[in-house]
């Protein structure tokens, strides 16, 4: 391409001088319209698992809105609401493959199915429990360039992750311990977190978030694991279950502790964008997971006092829950691995990880028989 096209209109120039992302970060890079292609603006029609009307959604909506001024109408985002285009999951996966939706804001965990390598990229049970482990993996251990390589393979591009909360359980009946969830009728994600689960004794179902509390209303389901209180005060669930189970204090969840979400589009349409909107894309999206982030923990701290003052009763589960919970998950976690190839090869930079000294989550002892 010519330098000579790369003048901006004399006001994008002034607005990219002055505009922010969304958290107030400053953005970074912002790309100029190199040529009558990009000119022409393109539009990205992206729909969300979150619900219309939740805490989650809102966020992502405004975000999705903003792109056309931050871009200079070089790209424009049209959010939807989860089951507005596509009716379910599986029905989300195949239009953005097949470009019916350029691109979806979903759980990561929700391909594991599809691509057994999803169930390491979110975080999966007594495994790396904290955002900055996972942004370390992504960002500094080439995790990002694994994960797009496997994208690649379906038509997919996936721009980045999405830190969103850990999950919490609900249920209609006390949980204190482990030894509880026996014979419990529990609504989890399905993939690892329904197998050691199931290794305690509950009978585990895979269900939507907009069908959960009908689940519970009706009693089908004893209990249910979904994000965090912000949202799950949105979806009504103090109405439906009565007790809130957390992990240890300062540990939302011993399974599902860093619950991420991405932007994933289609290959198509990346490979339409300029190099610099593309630059622009990935830097919107780590900006945006560190405000939808701390804008949710923020969010949990009012719907905590609004559970309580509902007559919500929190429990938490003990130290020697997440021992024995590890202890449970370990196998399962290689059994997982044993899917396939690229499951192999992210599962082991985790694994190098989680054994290193700085994290200390396995030793030599805990997978001893056990190999990839």
């Amino acid at each position: 391409m010519s330098d000579k096209t790369t003048t901006a209109p004399s006001g994008r120039r002034q607005f990219i001088k002055t505009a922010a992302v969304a958290g107030g970060a400053a953005i970074l890079g912002a790309p100029y319209i190199r040529n009558a292609e990009a000119a022409k603006g393109q539009t990205w029609k992206v729909q969300s698992t979150w619900d219309a009307g939740t805490t989650g959604y809102t966020l992502f909506e405004e975000w999705a809105n903003s792109f056309k001024e931050k871009s200079g109408g070089e790209l424009t985002i049209k959010p939807f609401a989860a089951k507005s285009v596509a009716a379910d999951n599986n029905a989300l996966f195949e239009a953005v493959r097949t470009g019916v939706l350029q691109g979806m804001n979903p759980f990561t965990l929700y391909w594991a199915g599809k691509m057994p390598a999803s169930v390491f990229l979110s975080s999966y049970p007594a495994g790396p429990d904290q955002p900055a482990q996972w942004d370390t993996m992504f960002y500094g251990l080439g995790m990002l360039e694994m994960t797009r390589e496997i994208y690649r393979k379906h038509g997919l591009f996936y721009v980045g992750p999405i830190h969103h909360d850990a999950n919490i359980i609900h249920s209609k009946q006390p949980v204190n311990s482990l030894e509880d969830f026996k014979g419990l009728k529990f609504r989890v994600p399905g993939g690892m977190v329904a197998e050691v689960f199931q290794s305690f004794g509950a009978s585990t179902v895979s269900l939507p978030g907009s069908d959960i509390f009908p689940a519970l209303e009706k009693g089908t389901i004893d209990a249910a694991d979904y994000v965090g209180p912000a949202v799950n005060w949105d979806l009504g669930f103090a109405q439906v279950a009565k007790y809130i189970l957390f992990g240890p204090p300062g540990m939302m969840s011993i399974y599902q502790a860093v619950d991420l979400m991405d932007l994933t589009v289609n290959l198509r349409a990346w490979e339409r964008l300029s190099d610099q909107m593309k630059q622009f894309v990935q830097e919107q999206v780590q900006a945006y997971s560190l405000h939808h982030f701390v804008t949710i923990q923020q969010r949990n701290i009012e719907a905590m006092q609004k559970f309580k003052a509902a007559g919500s009763i929190v429990s938490r589960l003990s130290p020697e829950d997440v021992t024995k919970f590890r202890q449970a998950a370990i196998p399962i976690w290689f059994k997982w691995a044993q899917k396939d190839d690229d499951a192999k090869r992210v599962f082991k930079l985790q694994l190098d990880y989680m054994m290193n000294e700085i994290m200390g989550y396995v030793t030599e002892s805990d997978i001893k028989g056990l190999s990839l």
